[in-house]
């Protein structure tokens, strides 16, 4: 308790374990495998369970820009480590699922890489305290034909063979009043945590989309600013609405006209339940 972002959490849970907050590179929910699919964003349910991944060996890795796009969707964890993402895959049918680095991509080459991977420098320069989606321009403008460095941070590995957890686990008293068990926790960068029902069917789909589009078109992945993406085109009238809402909440992203196109069209069909 005592928390009101993803900043001040990391410090509660260094300070229940008796380490630096910066020891903690991410949390998952409800499993502690490296699962970027469960990563904890914007929310947290009253009965998720929350893994912290602690730092674990550092590494410099040399890449050849050998294509425009690095294959390399890149979430933010909310206090300052911008990271690496991977998709599942199954190998096999009927094998448990795992998850890479998109094939055939540039970074899947390059096997030092890893999910779950903290970019902590790009060519000397800290990366550290720096948003995913400037970590994600920086790479963007990297001229094809150019080999960087990256120093990296991967996380602890210390729960391998251990799978998600299938249930909930009530905390201690139940939910807070006026809540019921399903309810959620949300968590802002700007502004303070606030208690909300479980988002609607809705809701879910149209996030999941937008931050979809968000990788699309810039290669990140933020629930978070997905859902306040999603808040403020709930009500908007049209896209030129949408687009001077996010012009005046999250103008540092500068997003182009095409995008906001497709996220109005996304939230329109979430609405429809055409996704």
């Amino acid at each position: 308790e005592g928390f009101g972002n993803v900043r001040e959490l990391y410090g509660k849970i260094g300070e229940a374990f008796g380490i630096p907050p910066s020891e903690v590179l991410f949390c998952t929910l409800n499993t502690p495998q490296v699962d970027m699919e469960k990563l904890l964003g914007g929310q947290i349910g009253l009965e998720d369970f929350i893994f912290a991944h602690t730092r674990g060996r550092q590494k410099d890795v040399q890449v050849l820009k050998s294509e425009e796009a690095l294959g390399l969707p890149i979430p933010d964890n909310g206090a300052g480590y911008a990271f690496i993402k991977g998709r599942h895959t199954w190998d096999t049918p009927g094998d448990a699922p795992g998850q890479r680095i998109r094939e055939g991509s540039v970074m899947a080459r390059t096997p030092q890489v890893g999910v779950g991977d903290v970019l902590e420098a790009l060519d000397g320069r800290s990366l550290v305290g720096t948003r995913h989606f400037e970590v994600a321009r920086l790479l963007q403008e990297l001229p094809r034909g150019h080999r960087f460095r990256l120093r990296l941070t991967e996380p602890r590995r210390a729960w391998d063979g251990i799978g998600p957890r299938s249930g909930g686990v009530s905390a201690r008293g139940g939910p807070p009043q006026g809540l019921s068990g399903r309810g959620t926790l949300r968590l802002r960068s700007r502004g303070p945590a606030t208690l909300q029902e479980q988002p609607s069917a809705f809701e879910e789909r149209a996030v999941a989309k937008v931050d979809d589009l968000l990788e699309s078109y810039m290669g990140i992945r933020d629930s978070e600013l997905a859902a306040t993406m999603v808040e403020l085109g709930r009500d908007a009238r049209d896209p030129d609405a949408l687009a001077e809402a996010l012009d005046a909440q999250l103008g540092d992203f500068a997003f182009p006209d095409e995008f906001v196109f497709d996220v109005w069209g996304a939230i329109g069909d979430a609405k429809a339940g055409r996704c």
